[in-house]
């Protein structure tokens, strides 16, 4: 149990570093531009709820990407309301948080427990009436605190997100593979043509969650996978909750009405940061993650109706 601990705790605390620190000479490797700029889908990346990760910081290389493609991408900085969502293709929420877990530069630790909500009632009810009548929502929320910031706002789609710590055979590192299904049957994973196929997907830690009975699971944990739910973040010991998550997904589709939602337990997948202590890449350039981010151009294709 020892052992286990000290890995939990040195190898969490590496990945938060990791994720402080982007790679803003991030280039993508994709070369084929979708979409024109007359048919370029309007996607908003949210900046108004304390998100950790940011179009101008730790996510510029998936802005990047998604730019790449010819999507047009803009930042969201007011609540979500009827007329916030007007004219928006594509919602990307990517690690929200709590006003109240909201850890400034300096602060003691907010990130343990209690954790809340980072959305009020009326956002929520907005964001589902907008894709009911046919927006798409990409929807990420990483380890604990962030499940439980977004819980609210993936439960009115069916969603139940696990406020922990996905942990398995290889630590905070899961690779999921087509071979063995853990990357599921799914038109993201086999794209428009044989170059956008996908068979390998790797993933940082984040969380576990369960799908309602309409969803298409997408990213499933194998066997010797549990959650780790501790009540202070990064802190484990012989007492803290955990449960097998064999089965759970980490990442999963709905179609929504007219619309449509992906929902993912990982953000670091979707995005590239130098690791300033190790003096590494992480994310997508990770080896063995190479596929990452073509498998993120065939998210956005699903969401913006072009799978």
């Amino acid at each position: 149990m020892n052992k286990i601990l000290i890995g939990f705790i040195v190898i969490l605390s590496m990945s938060i570093d990791a994720q402080e620190v982007d790679n803003s000479d991030f280039t993508p490797t994709n070369t084929n531009q979708t979409f024109s700029r007359e048919e370029s889908p309007a996607v908003l990346i949210d900046e108004a709820h304390n998100n950790f990760h940011t179009m101008g910081e730790s996510f510029q290389p998936f802005a990047k990407i998604l730019k790449s493609d010819g999507y047009s991408v803009n930042k969201n900085i007011h609540p979500f309301s009827k007329d916030t969502l007007k004219n928006v293709d594509v919602l990307v929420i990517a690690n929200a948080l709590s006003e109240k877990n909201h850890e400034e530069e300096g602060s003691d630790n907010t990130w343990d427990l209690p954790n809340y909500s980072a959305f009020e009632r009326s956002e929520i009810e907005a964001i589902s009436h907008w894709v009911k009548n046919g927006g798409s929502l990409l929807l990420i929320a990483d380890h604990m605190p962030f499940p439980k910031a977004s819980a609210d706002l993936a439960a009115i789609f069916g969603f139940h997100l696990n406020n922990g710590y996905a942990w398995g055979p290889n630590r905070g590192v899961t690779t999921f593979l087509s071979s063995n299904n853990t990357l599921t049957e799914h038109a993201i994973v086999h794209g428009s043509n044989k170059k956008e196929m996908v068979d390998t997907v790797v993933s940082f830690t984040g969380h576990a969650f369960l799908s309602p009975p309409n969803a298409k699971s997408l990213l499933v944990f194998g066997e010797n996978t549990i959650s780790f739910m501790p009540n202070k973040s990064w802190k484990k010991n012989s007492e803290t909750p955990e449960i097998s998550i064999a089965g759970w997904s980490q990442g999963a589709t709905l179609e929504f009405h007219k619309g449509r939602v992906a929902v993912f337990g990982e953000a670091s997948m979707f995005t590239a940061q130098f690791d300033e202590k190790s003096n590494t890449l992480d994310g997508l350039r990770t080896k063995g993650a190479e596929q990452n981010e073509q498998f993120l151009l065939n998210v956005m294709h699903w969401l913006s109706g072009k799978l």
